[in-house]
């Protein structure tokens, strides 16, 4: 559902004013999360978690035209370093948070608190964001069109590749250090906080790095993710070195939402919102993809195969960085 829905959001929407879209998918996440808080069965707590990821997809659709007009197309990678960094923090603090609210209050008083601060979120939108009337209205023929275009093409491809790597190695790297490392659960749980707080730090260095170069932006974000894989796959017995190096690929997991789409951004700037639908579509084929193959690498070849493969994948990537096209 997702991936058909941030395809065609751009085109459902028309010439509404995006201030207005923004809200209204604000709301949607709102009513979602009520829907599952008060959900009676298993299919209207499968609609609301539905609503909420067309809400969600469709939000990051719109995310890097909307900074772009906020900031400019200059600072368009520092614009989406301060929108990705809430995601960051967010990633630190819920884990934790929904667990400790569903153990002491039940799960749908977690889905309820997060419905009001999705709310909250809405207010904030509504007192902060200028008015932002429709600037195109494309058609489903001008999403596909633009696939032609050879940097559109190249950054679909680096998101592809990157994420599968991505998603491929890092739901495995707790069992890794388990096996491998043979940490137990509280250094585990210091390791992949120490990833957080560098994907954090990641976040406005990319963006930073991507308005300067974006091209070395997204070499460097490969780079530095196929380093770190390798180096665990090769080093990541000594818990030292297996530290230093998790916490290098969250600050290199930290640098990708930001540098991906200002590299998509590049590519087309007359039609970013078009550019944010073909983004977030190779994000989620990327998810999907990374999982499977994730999956069937560490039944193939142990705990050690997830990562060879995330630094094969994200060195193809820095590979592709320099054949950008410029300008």
């Amino acid at each position: 559902m997702q991936n058909s829905q941030h395809t065609t959001s751009n085109v459902l929407i028309g010439r509404l004013n995006r201030k207005a879209v923004l809200v209204g998918l604000m709301a949607l996440a709102v009513g979602s999360n009520i829907l599952a808080a008060l959900a009676p069965n298993f299919w209207l707590l499968l609609l609301g978690r539905a609503g909420l990821g067309i809400a969600l997809s469709a939000f990051w659709a719109l995310s890097v035209a909307v900074v772009a007009r906020l900031v400019g197309a200059n600072a368009t990678g520092r614009g989406m370093a301060i929108v990705t960094l809430g995601v960051s923090l967010a990633t630190i603090a819920a884990p934790s948070m929904g667990a400790l609210i569903s153990d002491w209050l039940g799960w749908r008083s977690a889905m309820a608190m997060t419905a009001g601060l999705a709310a909250l979120a809405m207010l904030l939108q509504l007192l902060s964001l200028p008015t932002l009337p429709a600037a195109a209205s494309n058609s489903l023929a001008d999403v596909f069109r633009l696939t032609r275009r050879r940097g559109i093409q190249l950054g679909m491809l680096a998101i592809v590749l990157l994420m599968t790597g991505h998603f491929a190695g890092s739901v495995y790297v707790r069992p890794f250090l388990e096996q491998v490392t043979l940490l137990t659960t509280g250094p585990i749980a210091l390791a992949l906080l120490g990833f957080g707080i560098a994907a954090v730090i990641g976040n406005i260095a990319g963006g930073r790095l991507a308005d300067t170069n974006i091209h070395m932006a997204l070499a460097v974000t490969a780079a530095l993710m196929a380093f770190a894989a390798l180096a665990l796959v090769l080093w990541g017995a000594q818990t030292g070195v297996a530290f230093g190096f998790v916490t290098l690929w969250g600050f290199a997991f930290g640098m990708a939402p930001v540098v991906l789409p200002t590299n998509m951004s590049r590519a087309a700037p007359d039609a970013l919102e078009a550019a944010g639908s073909l983004m977030v579509t190779s994000f989620q084929v990327a998810i999907t993809v990374g999982a499977v193959v994730g999956g069937y690498v560490v039944d193939t070849y142990g705990a050690t195969g997830p990562l060879t493969l995330t630094a094969v994948l994200a060195a193809a990537t820095a590979a592709l960085a320099l054949l950008q096209p410029r300008g």
